[in-house]
This record gives structure tokens, sequence and C-alpha cells, in this order.
């Protein structure tokens, strides 16, 4: 992933529920299975940043978090612009969204998929690639600063967070 000088201070590990959007470069490690990670970039400023998220959707403003899609992408779409990003400047990237039934009986992947999308599309934002659906996990690492990726699909996503610096 290019010629950046990465240090232990600008790596970090995404765990669901969390949005990472760091001031300098950095490279972003998650794993996800039924999950979906969203990276965004903006092309003309030179930064992204992303948002893990469990669940498709929570209407209760009361129990509203970034552990649901619809909360987690428009939270990192207002952090981009509150940094002064336009809407035009910006895309994404999906992530995820793996059919792991014998955990919740349902397609959560595929809801999680779908919200991804919708919103991405509701507010303008152009999905420049994805990675998603199917039955196997995926380890996700993100360079911040040139909108790189790479995945590693695996059988099973461990009980802890993967961290690929180790």
């Amino acid at each position: 992933m290019n010629d950046f000088n990465y240090t232990p201070s600008n790596r970090y590990a995404l765990e669901p529920g969390y949005i990472y959007l760091p001031e300098r470069a950095s490279l972003v490690a998650s794993s996800v299975g039924s999950c979906v990670v969203v990276s965004i970039y903006d092309k003309k400023n030179k930064f992204g940043g992303l948002g893990h998220f469990q669940y498709p959707i929570i209407r209760d403003r009361q129990k509203a978090s970034a552990r649901y899609g619809n909360v987690c992408i428009l939270t990192l779409i207002q952090m981009f612009l509150s940094r002064g990003s336009k809407k035009r400047n910006l895309e994404a990237q999906i992530f995820g969204g793996a059919h792991t039934a014998r955990r919740f009986g349902r397609n959560v992947g595929i809801e999680n998929v779908r919200l991804a999308r919708k919103a991405l599309r509701y507010y303008g934002i152009h999905v420049a690639s994805e990675d998603v659906g199917g039955e196997k996990g995926r380890k996700v690492v993100f360079n911040t600063a040139t909108n790189e990726v790479a995945i590693l699909k695996v059988n099973q996503i461990p009980g802890y967070q993967w961290y690929p610096y180790k």
C-alpha cells in the first residue's frame, strides 16, 4: 500500500459500532461477517474514514448509535462535511454483509448491505466499489490517505479483533 511510513500511532482497529475519521493518514483494520464497513474518501482533499455497523436501522432516537447503519452512515457523512468536504468529492466503498444464518436466523448481512446502498444513494455519495455478500467473513485494511483497501476473505472471524500489525 503506497510508500507511506506507518507508525504504531497511526494504525487503528475499528470495532463494530464505531466511526473513525483520523486527522492524519492511517491504516485502519476491521473484521466483518454480517456487519458492514463503509469507507468514504474525499478525492479532492485526499483523506478518508470508515464506519462499522452491525444492524441496518434504528428508529428510536433514544437508542440511536453507530451500531446501526442509518446512524453510522449519516454521522460519517456529517463528519466529512464538518471538515469542509463537498458531497460531490466523496466516494464510498462497502465491505461485508456476509450471510451468517447460523447466528441470526435471518440474513442481517444483506439487510446491512441494502441499507448502506440506499443511504449512500439518498445522500448523493457515489459507491465506487463493493466487496459484499457471500458466506465468508472479511478482514479489511483501509489506507485513509490513498483510498486503497486490502481484503482477506476468511471462513471464520475470530472472537477477538484482528490486528494485522503484530
